[in-house]
């Protein structure tokens, strides 16, 4: 008979380990034996087996006492009071003689190697079960940090193998079908990564909230990374694009949010580890530059492409070196699970005004129920089936509550967090760093939790209609006519991934300005212009960036990215600024750079703006961000739509101001098209299309300037149609000659969306592309297909 193998090191152990040192432990050997040569750094240690847990149950009679109390709990003692039981009986013993002297002996040998006498070690739980790639067990068991000695070493593995009957670790197995008694528990035991002195967090290697797969998501807060895991804080979040990694000159960065990171984590000086504030300076300051998260990403892709499935993993920074680590590294259980030929989708059917509170959305659903506001977890019998869970943090202790629960809300924590996992988990909507949703929501009776509007969650007053469905995506249609996407939000991008659809019609550059940069672009080249207030209020939001023009750039550059990337490599047309004179004066710093019009809907917007000594700088800014996401991001998929272009000198002197500006129109493959939105641009089709590259059809200003009606007339919305006559024959005349001239035509507005004669209409005369709201896309899709297929004439 073999001896007994206690303790394996990392180093020797990999993949076929799972069952003898838990899928944890299994993958630290896997990638320090397999991935080194990738450049994946991973520090030092070793792993207690699956054998050895079972010498421990064994030696002291414990199974059979455990075995007592689940059949207890199977009797209908209660979850925690079982837990708690098991828990005493393991920590009352002691360790094997033979396993505590091969983890000490190991223990010392790990100090030889890094010359250090009574290293600092993070000691951690890995259950072991021969299916477990078909569950998660994470986060499940305990970790200690800062672990120091042979004396703390021995006591935290007693405490990590008590562990394995949290209530959590409980709950999951009952729930999963696990025998108890057959999933083990393996102790990792590595080496510390100084992270107190610099910071840490989690990498996705798709989208953890849609599961876009192109992406891969680093998350990273100030010191160890437990604040990041147990959602104690709201991290940076760093999104990378995987097709332009594979280029070195590329920047693959195209979203950076920076998180307010108030705590951290770092060593104490007596005990494990202790939370302390973080320093004002540091609360705004990026934890990451963009080579470690490129250097990051690298690795996580390596271990993705290793792996051949979507992977979750945590990294750290060494304050003393400056060298990054990947600390662990799992599959990825929830989106790369999900059925992707099925889209849920879910929507308010009424208005539903001003949000109690905000927060960052997890899921994309929405719940409702009567607010229960707690701050310790309560029996289950205290807490009704189909409530708002409100509540500061959560931790495993909470789980048997939040399966309960229509919907989730926390004051604290990111996408990253515990709640956030496990809601994702769940399937339940839930809203994170909602700030002080406890204090404000504690005497509210009824909310509806929405996740369905991109990436913030918004908790609103009472109990509001809902509604839900599924659409099958492979049983739509395929079509000669695109079908494409009107985007604005960057943040609902991702959302719609899964949708078969041939591109993104028309981007409003406008929403992302509003939302995301909320600054007149004038009043960030020119703060002199602005009173004091504007100017401190600017000032904070531009705080960190070189110049407040590029705080422009670099956050319209990563809205419009986002964007890009979500259909890459299908065309993504982005238009220019579209305001109106009395829209950008709203926005911050805005009113002394636009001047009052009696109409600013044909005032001074679109094409006249740009070249304007008014808003030439801004339009440059414009330029700047579009040219980095081509050239300097690499998502050459982009168009670029200029709109209420009305005179060709006009489209003349925009092209030029571009071309100063480094966009030119066939330079790396860049078109540019124009919206066919006034008559001028029909009766001079063919001499704007010498100009640009295609045409889209903006159906609401054409027929306002062809039936000379004010779009926004409530008293003359009745006559208001885009199917008029003289409309639709301004479309087909356009049609008609854009294409003898080899351009194309689409379309980008609601009315294909709510009139399916409308939609037969433009199949019939032949536009190249409908571009409509991704709730609307599958009826579109099926009316196109109808109108392919049943041909009517446009007379």
């Amino acid at each position: 008979m073999p001896p007994l193998l206690r303790v394996v090191p990392f180093a020797e152990l990999g993949r076929q380990d799972l069952g003898r040192v838990g899928g944890k432990n299994a993958s630290l050997g896997e990638m320090t034996t397999k991935l080194g040569a990738a450049g994946v750094r991973v520090p030092a240690g070793f792993a207690t087996t699956a054998e050895a847990y079972g010498e421990m149950l064994t030696a002291h009679g414990l199974r059979g006492r455990i075995e007592e109390q689940i059949g207890r709990l199977h009797r209908g003692a209660p979850l925690d009071e079982v837990g708690a039981s098991i828990r005493s009986l393991m920590l009352a013993e002691s360790l094997p003689d033979a396993l505590e002297a091969e983890i000490v002996s190991a223990y010392e040998e790990l100090g030889r190697a890094c010359d250090r006498e009574n290293p600092e070690v993070a000691v951690r739980s890995s259950a072991t079960a021969e299916d477990l790639p078909e569950a998660s067990f994470a986060g499940q068991q305990e970790t200690y940090l800062n672990v120091r000695g042979p004396g703390q070493l021995l006591d935290a593995c007693r405490r990590c193998f008590a562990s394995l009957f949290t209530d959590r670790a409980i709950d999951y197995r009952q729930r999963m079908g696990f025998d108890h008694l057959t999933v083990a528990l393996s102790i990792g035991v590595q080496l510390m990564v100084r992270a107190d002195l610099a910071g840490a967090g989690v990498i996705f290697t798709l989208d953890p909230e849609s599961g876009f797969p192109e992406v891969i998501v680093v998350s990273a807060a100030w010191g160890l990374g437990e604040t990041v895991v147990s959602g104690r804080v709201d991290p940076d979040e760093y999104t990378v694009f995987k097709p332009s990694m594979k280029d070195p000159a590329l920047d693959p960065v195209i979203g950076v949010r920076i998180g307010s990171k108030r705590i951290k984590t770092v060593y104490a000086s007596t005990g494990l580890t202790r939370t302390e504030g973080t320093p004002e300076t540091e609360r705004s300051q990026r934890v990451l530059n963009d080579a470690e998260i490129r250097t990051l990403a690298g690795w996580a892709a390596a271990v993705e492409k290793h792996y051949g499935c979507p992977m979750d993993l945590e990294w750290a920074k060494d304050g003393l070196t400056g060298e990054l680590w990947i600390l662990q590294a799992r599959p990825e259980t929830v989106q790369s699970r999900r059925h992707t030929a099925t889209l849920r989708r879910c929507r308010l059917t009424t208005a539903p005004g001003a949000p109690l509170v905000d927060g960052t959305a997890v899921g994309e659903a929405i719940g409702r129920g009567p607010v229960v506001a707690l701050e310790h977890p309560v029996d289950l019998d205290r807490f009704p089936s189909g409530g708002v869970l409100v509540t500061g943090i959560t931790d495993p202790d909470w789980e048997p509550v939040m399966k309960r629960a229509s919907a989730i809300v926390t004051d604290h924590g990111g996408r990253t967090s515990h709640a956030a996992i496990v809601s994702r988990e769940l399937g339940v909507p839930a809203v994170v760093g909602a700030g002080d949703a406890t204090h404000v929501l504690r005497d509210v009776r009824e909310v509806t939790v929405s996740c369905a509007e991109g990436e913030h969650g918004h908790v609103y007053g009472g109990l509001l209609p809902y509604e839900e469905s599924e659409e099958d995506l492979e049983r739509l249609p395929t079509t000669r006519t695109h079908v494409m996407l009107n985007l604005a939000d960057p943040s609902a991008a991702f959302r719609w991934w899964r949708l078969p659809a041939d591109g993104v019609g028309l981007a409003r550059m406008e929403f992302i300005v509003a939302h995301q940069i909320k600054v007149h672009p004038m009043a960030l080249l020119h703060p002199e212009r602005l009173d004091s207030h504007d100017r401190h209020l600017i000032e904070r939001l531009t705080e960190g960036y070189p110049d407040q023009g590029s705080y422009f750039v670099d956050r319209l550059s990563h809205g419009i990215a986002r964007i890009a990337a979500s259909r890459w490599p299908a065309p993504v047309v982005v238009r220019t600024s579209d305001f109106k004179t009395n829209e950008y004066a709203k926005l911050l710093g805005g009113r002394p750079f636009e001047p009052d019009e009696a109409n600013p809907m044909i005032g001074w917007r679109g094409a006249s703006r740009y070249y304007d000594q008014g808003y030439r700088e801004g339009f440059a800014l414009e330029c700047r961000a579009l040219r980095r996401v081509r050239e300097t991001m690499g998502l050459t998929n982009v168009v670029v739509m200029i709109p209420f272009c009305r005179t060709l000198g006009e489209a003349d002197r925009v092209l030029d101001t571009m071309m100063e500006e480094g966009l030119v129109r066939g330079r790396k493959g860049l078109q540019v098209y124009v919206m066919a939105e006034i008559p001028a641009n029909i009766i001079l089709a063919q001499d704007f299309a010498e100009r640009f590259d295609g045409f889209s059809i903006g159906s609401n200003d054409l027929t306002q300037l062809t039936l000379g009606i004010d779009r926004d007339s409530e008293v003359l919305a009745r006559i208001f149609d885009e199917a008029d006559p003289a409309v639709t024959r301004s479309i087909g005349t356009l049609v008609t000659r854009a294409h003898s001239v080899g351009r194309t035509v689409g379309l980008c507005g609601q009315r294909p969306s709510d009139d399916p004669a409308f939609t037969e209409f433009l199949v019939a005369a032949g536009v190249d592309s409908i571009s409509v709201a991704p709730d609307s896309f599958a009826t579109v899709k099926q009316h196109v297909a109808y109108a392919e297929t049943h041909p009517r004439s446009t007379q």
